[in-house]
């Protein structure tokens, strides 16, 4: 899956590796949804829209969760990483704020997610309440893991996935899963930091994507629904065919993370993604709307 281990002593501190990374840009980027945006974005193939929007519907319960798990110990990180890391929280405020506002044309094309969103809130509201700091860290730290994951899958199948999708919602993934990229490294530092184990980051990370597999199936299944897609082979086909795919990149990303010498820096980034971010226009605040120019 291109991941590359290079030979090194670990640190006296006691983390994987110190907080040397860059700071992750804040990129206020503001979607212009049109009123009569179709939820299922993406004509040649609607399964990959409705797979794709159930997973944006976690984005506004799972991330405030991360940031709040993360900006509440600030206080207790050295300068250089605090810095990253109130950057990090920023950039996933910033997604959570835009998937919002996608969800809210989502839902009113499938009354039936309103369900599955309010299961969503009500578990990200018992992991608050019921956990500790340390599980919350871990949490946070295991789902970039994900995310990463997520977005190498991604990476390598740009064109075959999004070649004649709506370029807005198409856009928006991709900004985001490049985001995902950049900041890849903070909530694992964070977490290293402030003693977390490597037990307690592959618990985080094994929950993280249990959490997200669930609601995600169930959002897929709700939107297959209502669109008539549920008895589709055509459809299970494709699902089935990316769910595997990912799957085979997943679980390698999450073993190797799992390592007691491992750090997120040694993963070998995807190219697409790291480059196309690139194009941000900090003096318009837009990114270049998704079109093929940047797939070929």
């Amino acid at each position: 899956m291109g991941t590359t281990q290079r030979q090194r002593q670990p640190p006296p501190s006691g983390i994987d590796r110190p907080a040397a990374a860059e700071r992750p840009q804040v990129r206020r980027v503001a979607f212009a949804y049109p009123a009569d945006l179709d939820p299922r974005w993406h004509p040649r193939l609607p399964e990959l829209a409705i797979a794709a929007n159930a997973v944006s519907l976690l984005m506004p319960h799972a991330e405030p969760y991360v940031v709040r798990s993360v900006r509440a110990v600030l206080a207790d990180l050295p300068g250089e990483l605090a810095d990253q890391a109130e950057a990090y929280a920023r950039q996933e405020a910033q997604h959570h704020a835009q998937h919002h506002r996608f969800n809210a044309l989502v839902r009113r094309r499938y009354p039936g997610l309103a369900r599955v969103d309010g299961w969503m809130r009500r578990t990200f509201a018992w992991l608050a309440r019921r956990r500790s700091n340390r599980f919350h860290l871990a949490f946070a730290a295991g789902f970039e893991a994900v995310a990463y994951a997520a977005a190498r899958w991604v990476d390598g199948r740009v064109t075959d996935l999004f070649r004649g999708a709506d370029p807005v919602p198409a856009t928006l993934l991709l900004w985001h899963l490049g985001e995902e990229v950049e900041h890849k490294s903070v909530a694992h530092d964070v977490h290293r930091h402030l003693g977390g184990s490597r037990w307690g980051y592959a618990g985080g990370m094994l929950t993280a994507a249990v959490v997200l597999a669930w609601f995600s199936v169930l959002g897929t299944l709700v939107m297959l629904w209502r669109d008539r897609r549920i008895w589709s082979p055509l459809s299970h086909l494709r699902l089935c065919r990316w769910t595997f795919s990912f799957v085979f990149e997943l679980l390698p990303t999450m073993a190797v993370s799992a390592l007691r010498d491992h750090h997120p820096a040694d993963f070998a980034d995807p190219v697409w993604l790291t480059t196309w971010l690139r194009q941000y226009d900090p003096a318009t605040g837009t990114m270049p709307e998704y079109s093929l120019s940047f797939l070929e």
